[in-house]
Order: C-alpha cells, then sequence, then structure tokens
C-alpha cells in the first residue's frame, strides 16, 4: 500500500489517518497530595487563650509556608472544641480518623486526651503532634510510636521554675493542684525538684476540673501552710483567677510568693502587668526574642485581634511544618509510623526555635527560657513583657531519656 505524507505532516494511506510522530506531546499533569490535619482544641474554656483559635491560626501558617515551598502539596487544616471532655475528645478523634481523612491530630489541650488520642493513633497508623497538653507522660510510660510531643511539659516546666525558686531561698511549698492527669504530673515533677534541691512540700489541696471559679478556700489553706511559696499547679483562666483572688487576700504582701507553674503570656496579659509583676515563668518562645519570632508575630497577630502568639501556638507552626516535611520526603505512600520515625532521624529548623531534634522517646527538644515579668514602668511598648533570665539547655530542659521509662528507648 502506498503511503504518504501531505503538507499538515499527516500520514495517508488506504483511508486512514494518524498523527505524525512530530505532533506535540500530551501534558499530564500531576496530582496534588493532599495532607488533612485536626486542630483539636479549647475554643471557649479555660486553655482557649492559650490554645484555641491560635493553635489553629499557627497550624495554617505553617501550611501557608509549606506549600508555598512545596506547590504539589494542599494541606487542609480543619478544628474541633472538644470542650475538655474525654468523651468529646476521643469521639471527634476517632470520626476525624475513620471518615474524614485526618492524617494528623494537633494540640489537644488535656493531658488525659492526649494520653487516650497517643493510643488511638497508634492503633490507626496515624500521627498526633501533641503542642498543648503538658504531663511528661506522653514520652515517658505513655510514650508511643506515632506521637510526638512538643513545645513544653511538666518536667521542664518544674526544673525551670521549681529550680529557680529554691535558689532563691523559697524552699518551702504548698500546692493548689488541678485535679487530672496535667495538675498531678505538674504537681510531681516540682515537688521532686523542690526535695532534691532540700526544699521541703508542707501540703497540698487538689481542685476540680474544670468548673472551679472560686479558689477562695484553698488559697486560706496554703496560706495557713507557712510555706514560701504557693505552686499554682493549673493553667489558663484558672492561674489567673488565683492570682487574682491571691492579691485581694494580699497574699504576696505577708511575703509568701506564688508561682504560675505553667504561666503563659496571654495569662499575663490577662492579668495585667500590675498583678503579675516580678513572677518567674518558664517558657519556650517569646515573640520578642528575635527576627524570627517577630516576623512570625507579625503575621499572627492581624489573624487574633491583635493578639500576639504564646509558646503552644507557636509550637502548632513548628510541629507541622516538620511533620510536612516528613510528608514531602516519604511520598503518598507514608504511613504515621513512618512519618514519625522521619521526624525523629531529621533535625528540626524553623524561624521560631531554631535547630532542635525529636527524640527516641518522641520528646521534642530546645532551649527552654527563664523570664522574669516586667513591672508596668520597664514595659516599653504593648506585648513588652518578659525581661531574659537565663536560657536553659535542651540536656537541662527536659528529662533525660533513661529516666523517664519509655519503651521505645534502647536499652
Amino acid at each position: 500500500m502506498l503511503i504518504h505524507t501531505n503538507r499538515r505532516g499527516l500520514l495517508i494511506g488506504g483511508g486512514a489517518i494518524a498523527v505524525s510522530a512530530l505532533a506535540a506531546p500530551t501534558v499530564v499533569a500531576q496530582p496534588v497530595r493532599t495532607v488533612r490535619i485536626g486542630v483539636l482544641t479549647d475554643m471557649a474554656g479555660p486553655y482557649a487563650g492559650n490554645t484555641g483559635m491560635g493553635s489553629v491560626v499557627g497550624a495554617k501558617l505553617a501550611a501557608e509556608d509549606f506549600m508555598a515551598a512545596n506547590p504539589g502539596f494542599r494541606v487542609e487544616v480543619i478544628q474541633a472544641d472538644f470542650q475538655n471532655k474525654p468523651d468529646i475528645g476521643l469521639a471527634t478523634a476517632r470520626e476525624w480518623l475513620d471518615r474524614q481523612g485526618v492524617d494528623a491530630i494537633l494540640d489537644v489541650p488535656v493531658s488525659s486526651v492526649a494520653l487516650a488520642i497517643g493510643g488511638l493513633t497508634k492503633e490507626k497508623d496515624k500521627v498526633a503532634l501533641f503542642t498543648g497538653p503538658a504531663t511528661a507522660a506522653l514520652t515517658g510510660a505513655n510514650c508511643g510510636p506515632n506521637h510526638v510531643h512538643w513545645t513544653y511539659d511538666t518536667w521542664s516546666l518544674a526544673a525551670g521554675t521549681g529550680r529557680a525558686l529554691v535558689a532563691d531561698g523559697a524552699d518551702t511549698w504548698f500546692f493548689i493542684t488541678a485535679d487530672y492527669a496535667f495538675g498531678h504530673a505538674l504537681e510531681n515533677d516540682t515537688a521532686g525538684f523542690v526535695k532534691e534541691a532540700g526544699g521541703r512540700v508542707l501540703g497540698s489541696v487538689r481542685t476540680p476540673f474544670p468548673g472551679t471559679t472560686d479558689f477562695s478556700s484553698y488559697l486560706v489553706q496554703a496560706q495557713a501552710s507557712r510555706a514560701k511559696v504557693i505552686g499554682l499547679a493549673n493553667a489558663g483562666s484558672d492561674t489567673v483567677t488565683c492570682l487574682k483572688q491571691a492579691a485581694e487576700f494580699g497574699i504576696t504582701r505577708r511575703g509568701t510568693r506564688l508561682a504560675g507553674l505553667l504561666f503563659q503570656i496571654t495569662d499575663v496579659h490577662a492579668l495585667g502587668l500590675q498583678a503579675a509583676q516580678g513572677l518567674a515563668l518558664t517558657e519556650a518562645f517569646y515573640w520578642d526574642m528575635n527576627e524570627g519570632t517577630r516576623a512570625f508575630s507579625a503575621r499572627f497577630a492581624p489573624q487574633m485581634n491583635g493578639f500576639k502568639p504564646g509558646m503552644i501556638h507557636a509550637g502548632g507552626y513548628s510541629a507541622v511544618l516538620h511533620y510536612l516535611k516528613a510528608r514531602a520526603a516519604l511520598g503518598d505512600n507514608a504511613s504515621g509510623l513512618a512519618a514519625v520515625n522521619w521526624m525523629k532521624a531529621n533535625g528540626t529548623e524553623d524561624p521560631l526555635f531554631g535547630r532542635g531534634t525529636v527524640r527516641a522517646d518522641g520528646r521534642k527538644v530546645h532551649d527552654m527560657y527563664l523570664f522574669r515579668v516586667k513591672s508596668p514602668d520597664e514595659s516599653k511598648h504593648p506585648w513588652d513583657y518578659y525581661a531574659p533570665v537565663r536560657t536553659i539547655p535542651p540536656e537541662q530542659a527536659f528529662r533525660p531519656m533513661e529516666g523517664g521509662g519509655c519503651a521505645l528507648v534502647p536499652a
């Protein structure tokens, strides 16, 4: 059969027409890879200021930065308020993992809920990025292969504030403690440092959580102990309320010191410098530390009615960014376990915390900082609240792996 070409480059013969090999190839678009992150947080309760919508914004800013550098990814951030109730928190997490395609759960600012979700993410082979809960058990007896613990924990808070106050002569303590896993852990860890330094614990009292709004009877018991320090093993609006009521009773005027063991910048803002001045506190992040923290805060504040980010909000940015780097490195078939293993094997780096590591027990380690709250006269501009006292290096800030009892730590 005779075949010839016409001027348009088509092969012609026997009535058939085919496209010449010189025609332009078809371009096949690469599929966009989608990652879903669920922020499980407290939107209206005592921890809303330190977590809540700020945790959502931190996650979204990390997703925004990651997608700008990785255009083949779409990162979706969803949110839910679990009302600080374990049943609602666990049910929401299960719904997300089973039916809504969530790959990683972020925040979870109640330790008892976080402990349960750590087991759930192992069962479902997903990831939990714990930035909100405090209990050091998450990297101790309750460590797991599918979760990491970011930002801070009860051990690091106790190591910073507890050691500093005992070294300053405040060697007798009485604790007012939120009656659930976080409060118990914070009291126990701080008491350990007090005793190790030669101090004494004169007593403690447990307050129902959530729901306690009047701390006056507990403060009276604490004052009656004649302890030099009343340690507040609670957080958020509970700590702020304790401090306000202590001021009304004139407790500090009688020489007793108050220690907010988990006291963050939004709490200082709520209390005011007049009442908060002089308090020692330990944090992992301060918005005005360097150019990187200030640049992040400048993006964060307009979305939060001018509020500056706290350490949990910054931790959300840092944790999400490192997790997304793992997803980019591992490809579409990355399991939750594989992602966490990658996060442990590769150093962390971001503009908020600098360089760090995720240890075998799931603890993300970095510097912690001891701050003193400024007086109103010292503060020169809005949110200028902290004076640095000292930097606590990672090896002093976090419990050694061998001391936690985590089964993931090599013998």
